[in-house]
């Protein structure tokens, strides 16, 4: 039997239960312990996580105790809709990286994301919107933070920042955290930022098309100035991007406000697909004294967090349908997901993730080797 499970009981012990004794027929680390088996094993609801584990009862009690049985699905979602998010997020990430044989990362990529069938009201402004870590070298989630129902990404990327180890990072961040004080969290955090400028921040884009526009009339003289090109092809498409870079550039207005700031660069990205050629130009500012070509992965990775976690949140675990009533259990069931993606990522077998979850429905012995890595 994979030792993984047993471990996850040993991270699981530290958290609070939220019932009241007379009604805990069954233990909380073998709830929380079949929720994580199951959603790599494909159950995308609670009704799901049931039937998977009446038909691998047996499998389960070789290491679960199971003293009433399976529980109903009421009691899956009564349990995480009280559990404490941060409290079950630090016992499953710290479970989830203590089994992890690549936290050599140096990069964590933040954005948010929105699941739009978890609402609490007929209004849209009410849906459940999470802000999450992704460590992009190692598809690992590093942590979530809901954001709150009257608030934006603006407030929740601090308290997101305060839950991870920074030092010797870079942490990078499209424009809605382009904040002067999330950047000086992310510099007082020991790590670097490498943020993307957007009209949201209008003075400080229009000074670094300027920088740009002067390094040019000069031929760059006099200007640190790096420039660097690829070509990708593939699939009845081409997409050609040139970064450039001006380290401690001059007429940044404001530029102590931005702590350490010692890049500014831009991003132009031709797309051709047919005949038909699309352009276009992002800007970005960072803290990290380095090489156009680590500023061009940071951005590249970044980008990939779309395909690395959100897309595969969409696609092969079905998150926009999930249907949830309280948001304690939104955002439980959702970080149930974001680690079983993790695991799943971290398996060296070929095939989708879609076609490996359904390989650990079918196979326990597959489904052992994905909590194993």
């Amino acid at each position: 039997m994979a030792a993984s499970p047993i471990t996850l009981r040993k991270y699981l012990r530290r958290l609070k239960d939220p019932r009241i004794d007379r009604n805990k027929l069954h233990l909380l680390g073998d709830i929380i312990t079949i929720a994580v088996c199951a959603a790599i094993a494909g159950a995308d609801k609670w009704i799901d996580v049931v039937t998977f584990a009446r038909h691998r009862k047996d499998w389960l009690g070789r290491f679960l105790e199971l003293p009433n049985g399976i529980p109903s699905h009421d009691t899956f979602e009564r349990v995480f809709d009280r559990l404490e998010p941060l409290a079950l997020q630090n016992a499953l990430i710290g479970w989830l990286h203590s089994i992890s044989e690549t936290l050599g990362f140096r990069h964590i990529a933040i954005d948010g994301k929105t699941a739009r069938q978890m609402r609490y009201s007929s209004s849209p402004l009410r849906q459940l919107h999470l802000v999450s870590a992704w460590a992009t070298e190692a598809n690992l989630i590093l942590g979530q933070v809901a954001v709150d129902q009257k608030s934006n990404e603006i407030t929740a990327i601090p308290k997101l920042l305060e839950l991870l180890d920074l030092h010797g990072m870079l942490v990078s961040i499209d424009a809605m955290g382009c904040q002067k004080e999330i950047a000086q969290k992310i510099v007082e955090g020991g790590g670097d930022y490498l943020l993307t400028v957007k009209d949201n921040q209008e003075t400080l884009k229009g000074d670094i098309i300027d920088c740009f526009v002067q390094a040019y009339e000069s031929d760059c003289r006099g200007v640190k100035h790096e420039r660097h090109a690829t070509v990708e092809k593939g699939h009845g498409r081409q997409e050609r991007r040139v970064y450039e870079i001006i380290t401690d550039p001059e007429g940044i207005r404001d530029k102590e406000a931005w702590a350490k700031l010692t890049v500014i660069g831009k991003c132009f990205r031709e797309c051709t697909v047919g005949d038909h050629t699309t352009y276009e130009e992002r800007y970005f500012i960072g803290s990290r004294r380095c090489g156009v070509r680590r500023y061009a992965d940071g951005l590249r990775n970044h980008w990939g967090i779309e395909n690395g976690l959100h897309w595969q949140m969409d696609v092969s675990f079905a998150e926009d349908d999930h249907r949830m009533e309280r948001r304690h259990g939104g955002a439980n069931f959702m970080l149930l997901g974001r680690v079983a993606l993790s695991l799943i990522k971290q398996h060296p077998g070929k095939g989708s993730v879609r076609s490996k979850r359904y390989a650990a429905t079918l196979d326990v012995k597959y489904l052992e080797e994905i909590l194993k890595k």
